[in-house]
This record gives C-alpha cells, sequence and structure tokens, in this order.
C-alpha cells in the first residue's frame, strides 16, 4: 500500500523513488548515480532525500555493515494506483466512470489503445463472474 500520493512529492523524491524502483534496493551512492543527471545533486542531498522519504514511509532500510541499503516500501504500480484514486476523488468527485469517460473522449487515445481498454474490460468482466 503506497504511503500517500506521488503527487505530494518533489521532482527529486520522485526520481529517486524511480531508481530504487528500478534497482530493487540500493545505497545513498547507488541512488546517486542511478540519478543519470548532467550535474548530479551532492550525496548529502540524496541522503536527506531518502531520509525524508523514509520518514514518510516510502522507504525503509536495512544495514549491511556500516552502509544503510534502502528499499521502497511498496511497487510504482501500488504507488500509481493511489496517485490515480487520490485523483479520480480530488477532481471526479470519487466517480471513476466519470474519470474513464473524461479518457475515452479524448482524441489522442488511438484504436488500437481502445481496443486494449476493450479486452481490459472484458477481462475484468470475466473475472468478476467467477
Amino acid at each position: 500500500m503506497a504511503p500517500g500520493s506521488l503527487d505530494t512529492l518533489g521532482a527529486l523524491q520522485r526520481s529517486v523513488l524511480e531508481v530504487l524502483w528500478e534497482l530493487g534496493e540500493g545505497t545513498v551512492a547507488d541512488v546517486r548515480s542511478g540519478l543519470g543527471r548532467r550535474k548530479q545533486p551532492a550525496y548529502t542531498t540524496v541522503l536527506s532525500v531518502m531520509q525524508k522519504l523514509e520518514k514518510a514511509g516510502w522507504l525503509d532500510h536495512r544495514e549491511a555493515g556500516r552502509a544503510y541499503v534502502y528499499f521502497p516500501t511498496c511497487s510504482r504500480d501500488e504507488a500509481g494506483r493511489g496517485s490515480l484514486h487520490g485523483l479520480v476523488d480530488r477532481v471526479f468527485g470519487g466517480d471513476p466512470l466519470a474519470a474513464f469517460q473524461h479518457l475515452l473522449d479524448d482524441r489522442r487515445i488511438t484504436a488500437e489503445e481502445l481496443a486494449e481498454l476493450g479486452a481490459l474490460i472484458a477481462k475484468k468482466r470475466k473475472e468478476r463472474k467467477q
């Protein structure tokens, strides 16, 4: 279960989470090098961000010798689901059908994407009948 909404996190916090979701776990140095930015943030900046994410419930750690190895407390999917539920609650009054209708009305959705959505709906209907 996600500790909150991804929308409440800053850009560097989200980037740190993305690196850890990719790696599975890592030290501050691992995350810093995984950020792959032209100008990497200082080690202490990344450490501070990771400590704040841990305090907020996004990360946990284990000791490995003298280092801490951090890992996410939820998956990328769980975090995305939590953010989506928050969006539906805030913007659409908790009505997922209204949110879905807005997505369907968007002209950027291709015929292939509509077909895939139809297949997902059919799969969900089948699961619910069982």
